[in-house]
């Protein structure tokens, strides 16, 4: 799995939900009630995902820590927070899958741009922010 992969998986993991008890299964009717008729792409139509708060899984993650970490502005915290490596190594490789096209000898200028597009990587799969967080 890719870098950005593994970061969007440890925020938007889903808990297994305990499934919904099925409803008793009833008689069925003697006359056949007349159905409202369903258009097959009103059937198909996705429904959009619930937004995620992000932040909020975040901090939690956070609070649960010994060590607090500067996730909202670092991505070397993100990283660390997720339970991924941080290193040189694992930065140059994510800047590499998301197109970074700057000298990544410049750590700090490439730290600030790998932060800002996966909050945004973040904000187009769902994920909800903060204003003062929006890329």
């Amino acid at each position: 799995m890719s870098i950005l992969g593994n970061i969007l998986g440890k925020i938007f993991k889903r808990k297994d939900e305990p499934k919904a008890p099925s409803a008793p299964s009833q008689p069925a009717p003697t006359s056949t009630p007349v159905q409202p008729q369903v258009t097959a792409a009103a059937a198909t139509a996705p429904q959009p995902a619930p937004a995620v708060d992000v932040a909020g899984i975040l901090d939690f993650m956070n609070e649960q820590r010994d060590q607090k970490l500067n996730w909202r502005t670092s991505i070397v915290d993100l990283m660390k927070l997720c339970g991924m490596e941080s290193s040189l190594a694992e930065r140059k490789e994510l800047a590499d899958e998301l197109g970074y096209t700057g000298d990544k000898s410049d750590s700090a200028s490439m730290n600030i741009w790998l932060h800002k597009q996966v909050l945004q990587k973040i904000v187009d799969n769902g994920g909800q922010l903060p204003g003062d967080m929006t890329p």
